[in-house]
């Protein structure tokens, strides 16, 4: 990824916590076919290792667990807030004319080795965990023991699970940094009166 200084973010936090906020990414992997992208949510567990390790689960029926090789790392891409900006926010458009668009957007690639866990009692604690993660947010949360047991066991055994411990963690943040302060300022104001998807969100991170 072509990362400007300006826009190189180096704050491990900040980008672990746009992975857990925004946890359906698009995995890459290497095949003796090409690339092959798949696109699944994943947990960010801390481990003790400096970046933590990525957990999921694929589809039996998806060949990907068969087909990638394990010798070479595969590419986790997590996609935060993005949002388009206008040349007419900026105040020295007015001034000489040279303002061009541009789109925001914050973005983290990790990378690593990816292993394959068939181990039913690490699938059903990995089932549990991403359940009650995005179940939180429910006045009534959903469990998996809310479903009959054989059911879960069948649906279970057409799964199995991915690890990746991440070995590269890059964060990129395309926030108007390159921008003089009375543009980023017309950048803040400009999203905060847009009605697009994710503006004011975009403005926040200007802002900050």
């Amino acid at each position: 990824m072509y990362i400007p200084k300006a826009f190189e973010q180096q704050d491990f936090d900040e980008m672990h916590s746009l992975i857990r906020q925004n946890p359906f990414a698009t995995l890459v992997t290497n095949t003796d076919a090409g690339l092959v992208a798949n696109h699944l949510p994943f947990l960010l567990r801390e481990d003790g290792s400096e970046y933590g390790i990525l957990v999921g689960h694929l589809a039996r029926a998806n060949p990907i667990w068969q087909d990638y090789k394990p010798e070479q790392s595969v590419l986790i891409i997590f996609q935060g807030v993005n949002a388009y900006i206008s040349p007419s926010w900026y105040p020295s458009k007015q001034e000489n004319g040279k303002a061009v668009p541009t789109w925001n957007y914050a973005v983290v690639h990790a990378s690593g080795l990816m292993q394959i866990n068939e181990d039913g009692i690490w699938l059903r604690e990995l089932l549990d965990e991403l359940t009650n993660t995005h179940e939180a947010q429910f006045e009534k949360p959903w469990a998996v023991a809310d479903a009959p047991a054989d059911y879960i066991e069948k649906l279970s055994g057409a799964i199995v699970g991915i690890e990746i411990p991440v070995s590269t963690l890059i964060g990129k943040w395309k926030l108007s940094q390159n921008q003089p302060e009375q543009n980023r300022r017309g950048v803040v104001d400009g999203l905060q009166e847009s009605s697009h998807l994710n503006a004011r969100e975009m403005a926040n991170l200007v802002d900050r």
